[in-house]
């Protein structure tokens, strides 16, 4: 039998499989009788008390293993005291009678919910912490336990519905060889899980736990996101001989981290690097980069009661601008909008956020907001080569108002004895409106990034975060390459610079084919840099500009990929 799903961590396996299905206990919703709710509301109490200290614990086993990991429980610990939902809570106990488990139920739920339908998709995996703390307290409240993914008795490969962080804290990677989910996409915690562990992954398998059982042997390619149940000896070597092959290639895309990206006839490639903050971790694996091509700043607004203020920001921004000298760092003002809750604001719920009032336009109707931030950029760009990027930008005005605050922000630093340094501002190409009039973009900003992921959203009307139209979202589109060539065609002969900062850019299939429309830049996460330097370094112009043109004459998604893998061997 084989299952298909997506592959989201590269690699071969072949083992048995490890069921992981920890039961979450769902509580009924009996209301409390008079005289209860106290009685409740102190055991919530406890329970919250009680995971903070179990919280607490993982902390401190982590630090000392992975400094980077030990602050998702921190950020669980902030979740799990978060005061909105402490409040609603207890609004649900003491008001509405509710079950004190069926307030812990309902309440994450909710707020779940709301993560969940973020544009981001780095904000909308967030979805798994709060899943985690409400699947922890549950646990608490039932007092039933959890499995431990550290305890397995041989190597297998892990069948679970999904992963949450918790689950993967004392994960044991010797015995673990392949990861395979019903849930979860590229941005997911099991994805970075497992990328960062070097595992294999699929995810995305419909129906995984019930077509896979205990201690069956499964075949697991995670190049095509394909799981063989039951595999014949003879798919079993075969299996074994590609992993084979794969860790040789691996290894040798390796060497390829350090060095500078240049083609075989001799063309320089800039590799930016996408960064989320100022962790000295994250900054020293962009060493290797030519650039910061994306700073997501929102996750300076996460989780958190209070908004960040104009010193805090000034701070981080001077620390990476410094870090990167004469590199470019691209600054993203913040991203955020009715989709992602946020403890700090409060921004009312719609009824299609990815559509709504977002990113800039969130920006533009809290103006207050947006100049903070712009002014601690400007503040810190005195220490390095600063480039302000504008999120979600659909036309010139855009453009223009968001320019507008630069300068008058800019003007009030000079007023103060404080004169910022050289900034450029650009925009993020990631709706179709804009790159549709690309040349008129082109003559109004200092640069421009393509977003991927967004502009194949919209222009393909498939919410990426919807598994139910994963089949609509088709990054190798060839709608989606057509844009991107106009794109870079005006851009190119405004002469300004423009990059892909989305997934397509990280990917090893579809980077030759961006080089070969003309793009020089390109920023992905540092994982998938020595994969992408490694296949430009084979590759002369010419034979990419021949698989631009080809695929520019291609009819379907699936006859884009199928051909780049006929060239590129992937």
């Amino acid at each position: 039998m084989t299952l298909k799903g997506t592959g989201v961590s590269p690699g071969i396996a072949t083992g048995p499989i490890h069921r992981y299905d920890p039961s979450a206990f769902v509580p009924g919703e009996t209301a409390l009788l008079s005289g209860e709710e106290a009685d409740h509301l102190k055991r919530y109490k406890a329970a919250v008390k009680r995971a903070a200290a179990e919280l607490e614990q993982i902390r401190i086993q982590m630090e000392a293993r992975d400094p980077d990991k030990a602050k998702i429980f921190t950020a669980h610990g902030d979740i799990l005291e978060d005061v909105a939902i402490t409040e609603e809570i207890t609004g649900k106990i003491l008001n509405e009678h509710w079950d004190g488990g069926r307030a812990i139920h309902e309440v994450y739920e909710q707020f779940t919910g709301m993560v969940k339908r973020a544009r981001d998709p780095l904000i909308a995996e967030r979805a798994a912490d709060f899943e985690d703390v409400r699947r922890r307290l549950l646990g608490i409240w039932s007092g039933t336990s959890r499995e431990n993914l550290g305890d397995l008795a041989e190597p297998g490969i892990i069948a679970a519905r999904d992963l949450l962080p918790s689950d993967t804290a004392s994960l044991d990677r010797n015995k673990v060889l392949a990861i395979l989910t019903e849930t979860g996409g590229a941005t997911s915690h099991s994805a970075l899980i497992a990328k960062s562990f070097g595992i294999p992954a699929v995810l995305g398998i419909p129906d995984l736990l019930r077509s896979a059982a205990n201690g069956q042997t499964a075949a697991v390619d995670a190049l095509e996101g394909t799981v063989i149940l039951d595999p014949e000896p003879a798919v079993i070597e075969a299996y074994a001989r590609k992993r084979s092959g794969f860790l040789r290639a691996r290894e040798e895309a390796e060497t390829f981290r350090n060095r500078e990206c240049v083609t075989a006839d001799g063309t320089r490639i800039d590799i930016g690097v996408n960064i989320a903050g100022a962790d000295d971790r994250e900054l020293a694996e962009a060493d290797f980069a030519d650039s910061v091509g994306l700073f997501r700043t929102e996750f300076l607004y996460m989780g958190r009661d209070i908004l960040p203020g104009e010193e805090e920001q000034y701070n981080v921004y001077r620390k990476i601008l410094e870090r990167f000298g004469k590199r470019p760092v691209i600054l993203r003002t913040i991203d955020i909008g009715g989709d992602k809750p946020l403890s700090s604001m409060d921004l009312p719920k719609e009824d299609n956020p990815f559509l709504g009032n977002r990113a800039l336009r969130l920006c533009f109707s809290h103006p207050e907001l947006f100049r903070t931030q712009i002014r601690a950029g400007l503040r810190a760009s005195v220490h390095g080569n600063l480039w302000i990027m504008f999120p979600m930008a659909g036309s010139l005005e855009d453009i223009d108002r968001a320019k507008s605050h630069v300068a008058e922000c800019a003007a009030e630093l000079e007023r103060e004895g404080r004169p910022p340094g050289s900034v450029k501002t650009g925009i993020m190409i990631e709706v179709p409106s804009i790159a549709l009039i690309a040349d008129h973009a082109a003559a109004a900003v200092d640069f421009a990034s393509i977003g991927s992921n967004d502009l194949c959203q919209y222009l393909c009307a498939a919410d990426r975060m919807n598994s139910a139209v994963t089949a609509y979202y088709q990054n190798y589109h060839p709608g989606l390459f057509r844009l991107i060539d106009g794109t870079v065609k005006a851009f190119r002969a405004a002469g300004k610079p423009l990059s892909v900062c989305g997934e397509l850019g990280g990917d090893p299939l579809a980077a030759p084919a961006l080089v070969g429309l003309g793009l020089r830049k390109l920023s992905m996460a540092s994982s998938a840099a020595p994969a992408v330097k490694r296949v430009l370094s084979r590759l002369g112009l010419a034979q990419m500009e021949e698989l631009a043109k080809e695929i520019l004459r291609r009819g379907s998604a699936g006859e884009v990929e199928r051909y780049l893998k006929e060239q590129l061997g992937g």
